[in-house]
């Protein structure tokens, strides 16, 4: 932590720097955004205004990181907009979000500001330079000539000791002007890098409301499945047992041979219903994904997969109960959804650990098929399920199924959800 007078001594000779090359920043962005709207028309505008989008992305963080050290301020974290797309126009399309950054234009604004206070200290330096002369002048003449050209063209002769003085005067109050710039200059940086305590608590709270609506979204639209589960499948089964078993007592006496056959029939539905709701429990959480751990479960799911499915899971290590079924849960719905749906041949899976734009470490997932695609998200189906469940624990969710295919879909969870 610097002291408040070593922020003010690095403050200075920023301002200054910025008074020197913030006109000619200022016109060269001005010609490359010139040269972009002129180039539109030639489609090398396109071009040209999603770099300029990067380069004042770039700019802002180092703005942000610049008044952040200068003043040890708590700026948060400028994170890199991009797209949820994961087909040909992602990277286009995370080039020109930039330019909907709020982030990057209020930096970009405080810079501006900087500049306005740098042209300030250029007057100030030069008036603290005239001072320091000034100092110094009663020791080399007994008089000293002073221009006059605010006032009248020409000079005037002052002696060795008034022009001590006000040397004196000049250097205090540039010297005071300056610290003055400097001081306005951190104030600058608190109010527009730096949120407020209520803004950073409504930010938090928002947040919050966000994931505990996916969570609850989440958990409607598994409640709705399994309903729809038992209603369709078990439900139905064992109405069918227990009719069967009543027509096999009724022909016990009369025809004992159609009621064994009838008992064996229900006996066989029973063994069919048993197995659907083990499947049903089994999407609730398998036991080998708490036992064995992701790569397990994900191979005993594949094992049941009616697609063949090329997987490859590279963990180092187990990760958070909330994390891992989270991960199994979005690849289950994905390989449901490729099986039943697209009518692929093939599906591959790629699992592996990253770190995110911030540096968090995340499970990351991509999944593909080659199948019809067409997947879209319908309020309270099983893709709406997946992203609300990913989404509720910080993660992310992108799929692209365009008419004809592939069908591509990544994958994040944090992993200590």
């Amino acid at each position: 932590m610097k002291s408040k007078a070593l922020h003010i001594a690095l403050a200075i000779p920023q301002l200054v720097l910025y008074g020197l090359l913030c006109i000619p920043v200022i016109v060269l962005v001005s010609v490359a955004a010139a040269l972009g709207v002129v180039g539109l028309f030639f489609l090398v505008g396109f071009l040209i205004l999603a770099v300029l989008g990067l380069v004042l992305y770039g700019m802002a963080r180092i703005e942000e990181a610049r008044a952040g050290w200068t003043f040890d301020l708590e700026v948060p974290e400028h994170r890199l907009r991009t797209s949820d797309r994961v087909d040909g126009w992602r990277i286009p399309h995370t080039l020109l979000l930039q330019y909907a950054d709020s982030r990057t234009w209020t930096s970009l604004l405080h810079g501006f500001l900087t500049s306005l206070l740098g042209f300030a200290a250029l007057f100030g330096v030069y008036a603290l330079g005239h001072g320091i002369a000034w100092l110094v002048a009663p020791f080399v003449s007994e008089t000293f000539a002073i221009s006059t050209f605010w006032l009248v063209p020409g000079t005037v002769e002052l002696g060795s000791w008034l022009v001590l003085v006000l040397g004196i005067l000049l250097v205090v109050v540039s010297a005071a002007a300056l610290i003055g710039l400097a001081y306005a200059h951190r104030a600058i940086s608190a109010s527009l890098l730096v949120p407020s305590l209520e803004a950073e608590l409504r930010r938090e709270a928002r947040e919050q409301s966000t994931h505990r609506q996916q969570a609850i979204s989440a958990a409607d639209i598994e409640r709705t499945r399994i309903e729809r589960d038992l209603h369709d499948g078990v439900q139905p089964r064992l109405v069918a047992v227990g009719m069967t078993l009543g027509m096999a007592r009724r022909k016990l006496e009369n025809d004992p041979a159609r009621a064994g056959e009838l008992i064996e029939e229900a006996r066989e539905s029973t063994m069919t219903a048993v197995t659907e709701l083990r499947q049903l429990v089994r999407g609730f959480q398998p036991a080998v994904l708490q036992d064995r751990g992701l790569d397990a479960a994900l191979s005993a799911l594949i094992g049941r997969s009616h697609t063949p499915v090329d997987i490859r899971v590279s963990l180092s290590r187990r990760h958070s109960d909330r994390a891992e079924a989270t991960m199994y849960f979005a690849v289950a719905e994905s390989l449901t959804n490729a099986t039943k749906h697209s009518g692929a041949n093939r599906i591959f899976v790629r699992i592996d650990e990253r770190l995110d734009a911030a540096g968090t470490p995340v499970l990351y997932a991509y999944i593909e098929d080659d199948g019809r695609g067409g997947a879209h998200r319908d309020a309270g189906g099983g893709i709406d399920g997946v992203i609300n469940r990913v989404t509720a624990v910080g993660g992310t969710y992108r799929f692209s199924s365009p008419q004809g295919g592939p069908t591509v879909i990544e994958v994040t969870v944090p992993c200590a959800s």
